[in-house]
């Protein structure tokens, strides 16, 4: 079955701009209930959670390492995760049912791996 890297991706925060309020325990729960149960019915398709991303890291390239990702950018690579899917339309299918993925100033990129 094809493999699918998921990438999201969300607008940059500017600096001192904060994420607005907290959820509440009551909030969170409901939540963890909803992302347990969609990590339940498509367990066949998720290959690799893949997670939230550091806003650290390193730019390597052929003449050295740098600090990075650069911040200046206007969208922010947060997170990760691949799905195994028939075609990209089961796997963008998976991924918009897929709790807090979507939300507003995100995007998922979608793209299908290679294989020889």
């Amino acid at each position: 079955m094809p493999k699918y890297l998921c990438i999201r991706r969300s607008q940059s925060v500017p600096s001192g701009a904060g994420e607005g309020a907290k959820p509440s325990p009551a909030q969170m729960e409901e939540m963890y209930a909803k992302f347990n149960a969609w990590k339940t019915k498509f367990k066949d398709n998720i290959v690799d959670m893949g997670g939230r991303l550091d806003g650290g890291g390193k730019i390597l390239t052929t003449e050295g390492a740098t600090d990075g990702p650069f911040m200046e950018t206007k969208e922010v690579v947060g997170g990760f995760m691949i799905l195994a899917a028939k075609t990209v339309e089961e796997a963008m299918d998976v991924a918009r049912q897929c709790p807090g993925v979507i939300s507003p100033g995100a995007s998922l990129e979608i793209r299908e791996f290679i294989t020889p």
